[in-house]
């Protein structure tokens, strides 16, 4: 509703922000044009009631030459200019005509002093101090020219054009204020849009360098996550190596006394041949299927070994006491030299769905650990033992020595790589290649507590790995 009254006072036409002068005009012109139809209607009106003609022609004359001004505003802005001087001659003689022919208690001057407000927005200044000069002299001259009798005396029409002149001052410098406050608005508006073009500029700059930076920080995130994968690959095939280095001290341990069997018993045969002692079949064959035997068990172990070094990782359902069996296994020689016994408490079955040689890689790190720990520190009875217990969708594995336990000072280092209180002989990764294997792979965690009466490595992974 107010965007269609505004556009009824500027006759249809936009105006943009540069153009609020002329808009204010149009918007003053249709003011002017509907109040003075109005008052003319009016006027007519009061004639017919009357029952006087009065001044009924000309108002009927004014009434449609306004009407059609009104029309003729709307058909294109160039007519403007001829429909403001058309309205401003049409006030200066109805005002001149009203202060001639009427009398001066009939108050009709009192419609001069709206002369000044249509100066102000129908001429410009240089054209409305013509009209208002014009419109004064006249005024000043009507008691004294000879045509026509005019009811005002000279006093009387020297006190209205003072007062319209100070009217007409006033109206000046009011709107001389004002065009100030719209020069002032419009360059305040013109450094806005300025500011505001400047400001985009540099947002469009700062987006684009930016952008860039992404670029340039996504290349750069992309070979540091390549550098860790790399780094992380060559930690994870030193930490192998390491438990390479184990195992194959461990095949040596179990090979020994297989090795050392079959030899004694192919010397035995030849001895005898040697000695011209005869050898029955029974007894060759007897000593064939020892050989056989042995061999067979070497070569198990050789499968064993082969198992958990397998570069592929696949998800198996097992028991997860027979992971933890096989990694007892592998280290069985290692705990018998050293006088170590390893308790794994088994209860019911507990199924796993794993990895099962990276679960197996983890375990035998915390064993060799405990081990080694439990050798250095002289125990008399010195014990390793594994526990499992189940919590909700977890599994959780406990590895627990007697030794003296982890001290203070290291404790908060035991998982960083290269960290190792072995010295020379520890490489520092298993600890954290454990821990590493847990979080990235399983999904799960290593933690620790310890005392001076040992320490529990406490091995949490889910029950089934997706």
């Amino acid at each position: 509703m107010k965007m269609k009254l505004n556009n009824f006072f500027t006759s249809g036409f936009h105006f943009e922000d540069s153009e609020m002068s002329l808009k204010s005009r149009y918007q003053m012109m249709n003011v002017a044009i509907v109040l003075s139809v109005v008052g003319l209607t009016f006027g007519i009106a009061g004639n017919l009631i009357k029952d006087t003609s009065g001044l009924m022609p000309l108002e009927l004359f004014l009434l449609c030459a306004n009407l059609a001004l009104f029309f003729i505003l709307r058909i294109n802005r160039k007519y403007f200019e001829s429909v403001s001087n058309t309205i401003t001659f049409e006030f200066t003689f109805l005002f001149l005509y009203l202060v001639y022919i009427s009398q001066p208690s009939a108050l009709k001057h009192i419609w001069l002093f709206t002369y000044p407000i249509i100066l102000l927005y129908s001429q410009s200044t240089k054209r409305g101090i013509y009209w208002l000069s014009f419109m004064i002299i006249m005024l000043l001259i009507a008691p004294l020219q000879p045509i026509v009798s005019v009811h005002y005396s000279l006093y009387q029409v020297t006190y209205l054009s003072f007062v319209l002149l100070f009217v007409s001052i006033i109206i000046y410098f009011y709107q001389l204020k004002m065009d100030e406050a719209k020069n002032l608005i419009l360059e305040q508006q013109n450094k806005l849009v300025g500011f505001n073009a400047e400001l985009a500029n540099q947002v469009e700059e700062k987006t684009a360098n930016l952008i860039d930076l992404n670029e340039s920080l996504e290349i750069k995130v992309q070979e540091k996550v390549e550098e860790l994968i790399q780094k992380d690959n060559i930690l994870t095939t030193q930490s192998k190596q390491a438990v390479m280095g184990e195992m194959i001290s461990m095949i040596a341990h179990q090979w020994r006394q297989p090795l050392s069997t079959i030899t004694l018993h192919i010397s035995n045969l030849k001895i005898k041949r040697l000695l011209g002692k005869p050898v029955n079949d029974e007894e060759t064959y007897k000593t064939f299927d020892e050989i056989s035997d042995m061999i067979i068990y070497l070569s198990d172990t050789i499968d064993d070994f082969k198992t958990f070094f397998h570069p592929d990782k696949e998800l198996v359902e097992i028991d997860i006491y027979l992971l933890l069996d096989k990694a007892v296994s592998f280290i069985l020689p290692k705990l018998t030299e050293r006088d170590i016994d390893v308790i794994v408490e088994k209860n019911e079955q507990i199924l796993v769905t794993t990895y099962t040689n990276e679960f197996i890689q983890v375990i035998l790190n915390l064993l060799n650990n405990a081990v080694d720990v439990l050798s250095s520190a002289q125990i008399l009875d010195p014990k390793i033992t594994l526990i499992v217990k189940e919590e909700n969708d977890k599994v959780i594995v406990y590895v627990i020595d007697n030794a003296h336990g982890i001290s203070d000072l290291d404790l908060g280092f035991i998982f960083e790589p290269y960290f190792s209180t072995k010295g020379k002989n520890g490489t520092g990764l298993g600890l954290y290649m454990s821990q590493m294997i847990l979080q990235k792979q399983f999904n799960g965690d290593i933690k620790v507590e310890t005392s001076e009466n040992g320490s529990t490595f406490i091995v949490e992974i889910p029950k089934h790995i997706h």
